[in-house]
């Protein structure tokens, strides 16, 4: 036995439904409330990542240090030498590291070509570059010597 639906179609039409709008500019406000709480984020991984190298005796030197060949997250004394820290924050650490983009990885190096500049050695002051990865918990795991 099948059942059989019923329709009545001497019912009245049901009206269509209008599309809802959102005000003027609401999906940009959006995106820039989200783009400001990761701006938010990255701040603050950046000043855990800080506090953990200072922590473990490498004074901070610059912090969000902005050149003409780009920015360079952190920069701390080693010594004589520095150390050039990028930070990348994300849900994991492996999506962290897949942000970084080797184009971001030149433009990095040639701001700490840069930086060096500024020091009494120059360009022959030792350096370092480390990666700072943090996920969405907090949890941080820095590669020393990435770039090596």
């Amino acid at each position: 036995m099948t059942a059989q639906l019923a329709f009545d179609f001497t019912a009245a039409p049901v009206a269509p439904v209008a599309p809802v709008r959102l005000p003027h500019g609401a999906g940009r406000r959006e995106r820039s409330m989200r783009g400001a709480m990761a701006h938010q984020a990255g701040l603050a991984a950046e000043a855990r990542i800080a506090q953990d190298y200072e922590r473990r005796g490498y004074p901070l030197a610059r912090a969000r240090w902005r050149g003409k060949s780009g920015e360079i997250d952190l920069v701390f004394r080693d010594g004589d030498g520095l150390v050039f820290v990028e930070v990348k924050k994300s849900r994991s650490h492996d999506r962290a590291l897949q942000h970084l983009t080797r184009r971001q990885i030149h433009r990095l190096m040639r701001a700490a070509e840069e930086y060096a500049g500024t020091q009494p050695k120059g360009l022959l002051t030792e350096v370092r570059f480390d990666v700072a990865l943090v996920d969405s918990h907090g949890i941080f795991r820095v590669m020393e010597n990435a770039f090596a």
